[in-house]
């Protein structure tokens, strides 16, 4: 059995500056925050979103609402209905994204098919005025015309290597590996 060798991409400081960086983007892209929500996808997105909802208070001194997201039931490799997966939300969560500027937040951005799953689940929620897209790291390989709005570092991978995000209130760290 060989040792995987991996390297480190961002440490906690370059995760805290990238996400300092787009929070300051959101803000001005959305003329301030007013009618902006954060949907972080679980499990590390929602932990993004959090923080980046602290920045922006921060800068703008009002907070942003941030909810999470669950698209398990969304997800292309299962198969459920569209009226079970729409049931499964409550009619909060609805009352929430109409009409407002989604603002969608992953770890990792790869094929797209998480990002395409989250949307769907937003629509069935209501009728957002926007969506838009916030991840920490784009490392490349789409298979669906997505492309995010905010990017905190692009790697560019081969198909072989991982990318792996670690934060603390998940693993108890904030770093971003690739795994040769």
């Amino acid at each position: 059995m060989t040792v995987e060798q991996y390297r480190i991409l961002m440490d906690e400081t370059a995760i805290r500056r990238a996400l300092t960086r787009i929070a300051h983007e959101i803000v001005e892209k959305n003329k301030g925050i007013d009618n902006c929500l954060l949907v972080g996808i679980r499990t590390r997105g929602i932990h993004l979103a959090e923080r980046i909802a602290v920045l922006i208070e921060e800068i703008e001194g009002n907070p942003v609402e941030v909810i999470d997201l669950d698209i398990t039931a969304y997800r292309d490799d299962r198969r459920a209905k569209r009226a079970e997966r729409a049931a499964s939300e409550s009619a909060e969560v609805r009352l929430r994204v109409e009409d407002r500027k989604v603002i969608l937040f992953d770890d990792v951005l790869y094929t797209g098919r998480t990002i395409r799953a989250a949307m769907d689940a937003v629509m069935d929620c209501g009728r957002p005025e926007l969506i838009q897209l916030g991840v920490l790291v784009d490392r490349g390989h789409r298979e669906l015309p997505i492309r995010p709005d905010y990017v905190g570092k692009n790697v560019p991978t081969s198909r072989q290597e991982q990318i792996q995000v670690l934060l603390s209130e998940v693993d108890g760290d904030d770093k971003v590996t690739i795994t040769h």
